[in-house]
């Protein structure tokens, strides 16, 4: 009896030993070696701090931003990310920062966020998504890390999102926005809370391009998506939620088979979900999609598309409905106004990438546990780059293409990533925003509603935070 405690003790002891040098490895040792490193390398910034690294701190900062009223301006940076926005200005456009006990670099210096992205993901490859996003979106193109997989996913993407494919999607997108100006004409004149209304058009659009006449059906999954899946905390629901959307898309799937089978059709359909099928049947075993690759890419198309159309769409109304001159310019120009929204609100803050391995960046050698973290609404504020009215709206900065604007610095202006890994539904959201304000403005003229308050929120994408009110007037 008397041996078993002693070797209970030892084995007790071992194991708190064991627990000690992990922690005190981790959590002390690691960071403290990442900072002498980049210190030694002229890379400074906050000090690290146990357990929580930086993050206490910059949820203070948020916390504070956020409570604070906001002028109607549009230097945001402040405010959707005052702990960035702060340590810039400390200690320069590259500085540590620390993710709990994970270290950071973070770049704004366009040469190095250039080199970054354009590297081999064998160098700098995306972090590994968290267990929810997993969940959510399976082995998609937002999620995969294999870079021969990925390239699969993209190949099929970039077919989906551009040329003849692309085209066949434009008159779905007019259907979707005619039926919400239908809708908008008991509301000449009045008030109207419009980021819920491109809400339900986006996902009409994405329904719609990616079901065809399912999309009926496809809105459904949709709904489950996002007010179900999303919202739901309870992991045997979220389970029962998933199979449905799975069960659901295979029914369309069957029934598309079924009528190619009875020769009622002569395919499978080149809507999205039509040209996923296709390459489930294609000829060669290895280029054939898997039925969960179909589903996951479904949902990846709108929860993707549906975020970034929506806040896009938002931004521009309320660009025009301040500059309420530049709305007869737009019935004529589209393009410098989409791209001037796109730099003052990117969809994207910013991405993350992770160093594999001991990894030269510039003249920086970085360690292999390194994350690097690019901000792009530093770079799309940077006076440095865009001028002292970095701030303005001057959609005329694009009059000659974003070459010019950006002096041939493809870093500078990245609402949707960088090639040759940009984001492949950035053809189809241009062309959804396009053809949604082209159509709007042929019907009317807005204006800010007075209860409008300016309040950017940081989320997936920069949302209005009380909703976007505007007034409408019709043209005729």
């Amino acid at each position: 009896m008397g041996n078993l405690l002693i070797l209970f003790t030892a084995f007790l002891c071992i194991c708190l030993f064991v627990a000690l040098h992990y922690v005190l490895y981790e959590y002390l040792w690691v960071p403290h070696r990442v900072q002498f490193i980049m210190n030694s390398q002229g890379i400074r910034g906050p000090p690290y701090e146990f357990i929580h690294g930086n993050n206490k701190e910059a949820l203070q900062m948020r916390k504070e931003a956020s409570s604070k009223p906001m002028a109607l301006t549009h230097d945001i940076f402040p405010r959707v990310m005052p702990h960035d926005y702060s340590c810039i200005k400390k200690y320069g456009k590259n500085y540590l920062s620390w993710n709990g006990v994970r270290a950071q670099l973070v770049i704004t210096d366009p040469e190095l966020v250039k080199e970054v992205l354009k590297t081999s993901e064998k160098a700098f490859s995306k972090p590994k998504p968290s267990y929810f996003f997993k969940k959510l979106l399976g082995d998609s193109i937002s999620t995969i890390k294999s870079e021969k997989w990925g390239a699969r996913h993209r190949k099929l993407a970039n077919h989906a999102f551009h040329g003849e494919s692309l085209k066949n999607m434009i008159p779905a997108m007019i259907a979707s926005v005619g039926t919400m100006l239908e809708k908008w004409k008991d509301k000449e004149g009045k008030e109207m809370e419009v980021f819920q209304e491109f809400r339900f058009l986006t996902s009409e659009m994405i329904s719609r391009t990616a079901f065809g006449s399912s999309y009926l059906e496809g809105e459904k999954i949709f709904d489950m998506l996002m007010n179900k899946f999303w919202k739901s905390a309870d992991e045997i629901e979220s389970d029962k939620l998933e199979k449905t959307i799975h069960d659901s898309v295979m029914k369309i799937i069957k029934q598309r088979e079924e009528k190619v089978m009875t020769g009622e059709v002569d395919s499978c359909g080149h809507d999205f979900l039509g040209l996923l099928v296709n390459v489930y049947h294609d000829s060669d075993e290895k280029n054939r999609f898997l039925i969960q690759d179909i589903v996951d890419e479904c949902k990846t198309f709108y929860f993707a598309g549906q975020e970034t159309t929506n806040s896009l769409l938002a931004w521009i109304t309320l660009l025009l409905a301040i500059h309420t001159d530049w709305q007869d310019k737009a019935r004529a120009e589209v393009t410098m106004i989409v791209n001037e929204t796109l730099r003052l609100y990117p969809p994207l803050n910013g991405v993350v990438r992770k160093a594999v391995r001991d990894v030269q960046l510039g003249e920086l050698a970085l360690p292999n546990y390194l994350d690097l973290n690019i901000r792009f609404i530093a770079l799309h504020h940077d006076p440095a780059v865009w001028g002292d009215d970095v701030h303005l709206f001057k959609p005329e900065r694009f009059a000659e293409g974003i070459a010019k604007a950006t002096n041939n610095n493809a870093a500078a202006f990245m609402p949707f990533g960088l090639e040759p890994r940009s984001c492949v539904g950035m053809s189809f959201a241009i062309t959804e925003t396009k053809i949604a304000l082209s159509m709007i403005l042929q019907r009317y003229t807005f204006t800010l509603s007075p209860t409008y308050v300016h309040a950017p929120l940081p989320n997936l994408s920069l949302k209005p935070q009380h909703g976007l009110h505007l007034l409408f007037h019709s043209l005729h």
